[in-house]
């Protein structure tokens, strides 16, 4: 049985919670027909909340994160 994406999320990882209720709400707000204005907002809220995670997760292991500047 194919379990839900939150059901795989460590308890305590509230970030990661955010950001797939951001994605849900992402979706639901499509599928409904709201305007677009709102879905884009949650998309760039979306990839935001994703995005932190991303460079969180690299700095805790040590790698650069987002983009570098000289």
């Amino acid at each position: 049985m194919a379990k839900q994406l939150s059901d795989m999320i460590l308890p305590g990882d509230s970030q990661m919670l955010e950001a797939v209720d951001a994605l849900k709400r992402y979706h639901e707000a499509q599928a409904s027909g709201h305007a677009e204005a709102e879905i884009e907002r949650l998309r760039v809220l979306t990839e935001f909340l994703f995005q932190a995670i991303a460079d969180h997760n690299l700095q805790v292991l040590g790698q650069p994160s987002g983009p570098q500047h000289s």
